[in-house]
C-alpha cells in the first residue's frame, strides 16, 4: 500500500515538473523573438489558432494528437514533449535526491533556467544576459539557504572556471563565448568550486566528443562553432545530482 502511495506521489511530482517545463517551452520559443511570455495564450506556430487547455496537457497530448496541431494538422516538434518529460524527470530526481526541502526547490529552479539557456543557445548560439542573472540570483539564495558550501567556496567557484575560460577566449578568439563565461561565473556561486570544476570537466569531455563526431560526419569544419552552453548546463546538472559520488570515485582510483 505504501509503495502505491509513493508511486502516486512521484507521478504527481512528475506532472507538476512537466507542467512547469511546458511553460518553459513558451519561454524558449518567445524570448529570442522578443515576444512577451508573461501574457497571451499559446498558439499553433503554423496556423495561429489559440490552443485550448486540453491541448496543453504535458507529454500525453502530443502523443494523443500524434505530434500534430488539432486544427491544421501541421507537425509539432518533438522538442515540446521532450522538454516536458525532462521537467518531470528533473522534478522526480530532485524529490528523490533531496526530498521536499529548500535545496530540492532551488535545484529544480536552477535546472529550469539551465534548460531554457541550453535550448536558446542551440537555437541562437547566444545566452541571454537575463537568464544568467537568474542563475546568479539563485546562487545568492544558495549562499544564504544552503550551508553545505561556505561563502568562500562559492566565491572561488564564481572565478575558478570563468576566469580561465576568459583568458583562453582572449588568447584564442572564439574559444568560448561571452555567455558561456558569464554563465559559469554565475553558476559557480551556486555550485561551489568543486562542483563547478567537475561541471566544466564533464562539459569539455562531452563537447569534445560531440565536436569529433561533427568533424567525422563532416557536418562542420574546424573553423565552425557549435553551441557549448548545453554541455555546460548538462555538466552542472550531473554535478548537482551525482557530483560527490563522481569525485569520490575519481579519488579512489589513486588510493
Amino acid at each position: 500500500m505504501l509503495e502505491v502511495a509513493w508511486t502516486i506521489i512521484y507521478l504527481l511530482v512528475f506532472f507538476a515538473g512537466a507542467s512547469i517545463f511546458s511553460f518553459l517551452n513558451v519561454v524558449i520559443y518567445r524570448l529570442p523573438r522578443k515576444i512577451t511570455y508573461i501574457k497571451g495564450r499559446s498558439r499553433c506556430p503554423a496556423c495561429g489558432c489559440e490552443l485550448k487547455w486540453y491541448d496543453m496537457v504535458p507529454v500525453l497530448n502530443w502523443f494523443y494528437l500524434r505530434g500534430r496541431c488539432r486544427k491544421c494538422r501541421a507537425p509539432v516538434s518533438f522538442r515540446y514533449p521532450a522538454v516536458e518529460t525532462l521537467g518531470g524527470v528533473c522534478a522526480v530526481l530532485c524529490a528523490a535526491r533531496f526530498q521536499m526541502s529548500v535545496k530540492s526547490v532551488l535545484v529544480f529552479a536552477l535546472l529550469a533556467v539551465l534548460t531554457v539557456i541550453a535550448f536558446i543557445d542551440i537555437d541562437t548560439m547566444e545566452i541571454p544576459n537575463g537568464l544568467v542573472l537568474e542563475v546568479l540570483a539563485l546562487g545568492v539564495l544558495a549562499c544564504v539557504l544552503l550551508p553545505e558550501c561556505t561563502p568562500l567556496q562559492r566565491l572561488i567557484g564564481a572565478f575558478c572556471v570563468s576566469v580561465p575560460m576568459l583568458l583562453l577566449a582572449l588568447a584564442v578568439p572564439g574559444a568560448f563565448g561571452g555567455g558561456d563565461i558569464k554563465l559559469m561565473a554565475a553558476a559557480g556561486l551556486f555550485l561551489g568550486w568543486k562542483m563547478c570544476v567537475l561541471a566544466a570537466f564533464l562539459a569539455v569531455v562531452a563537447g569534445g566528443i560531440y565536436g569529433i563526431y561533427l568533424l567525422a560526419a563532416k557536418k562542420k569544419d574546424k573553423k565552425e562553432h557549435f553551441a557549448f552552453g548545453p554541455f555546460l548546463c548538462a555538466g552542472m546538472a550531473a554535478a548537482v545530482f551525482w557530483g560527490n559520488e563522481m569525485i569520490s570515485w575519481y579519488l579512489s582510483l589513486y588510493r
